[in-house]
């Protein structure tokens, strides 16, 4: 069973924080809508989304993986 973890913000310096979020907003499969945007822009809405705790920043202790997921989809894991 995997472990999970939350990585709070403030723990991680920005560029590190910056990186995670670009990686994440160029996967293949993110969808931001109708319009495209830049990564700087999708970057910026995943920062805000993380600010307002919409999302978490999870980290997998077995696989050393980290995943950015939906509040109440982190809560299941990490109470689960």
């Amino acid at each position: 069973m995997a472990e999970f973890v939350m990585v709070p913000l403030e723990r991680l310096q920005a560029d590190i924080l910056n990186a995670l979020l670009e990686e994440y907003a160029s996967r293949d499969g993110t969808d931001y809508g109708e319009r495209e945007s830049t990564l700087a822009d999708k970057v910026e809405q995943l920062r805000k989304q993380l600010r307002n705790g919409d999302l978490q920043l999870l980290y997998d202790v077995d696989s050393e993986q980290w995943d950015l997921l939906p509040r109440a989809q982190a809560e299941l894991l990490l109470n689960g």
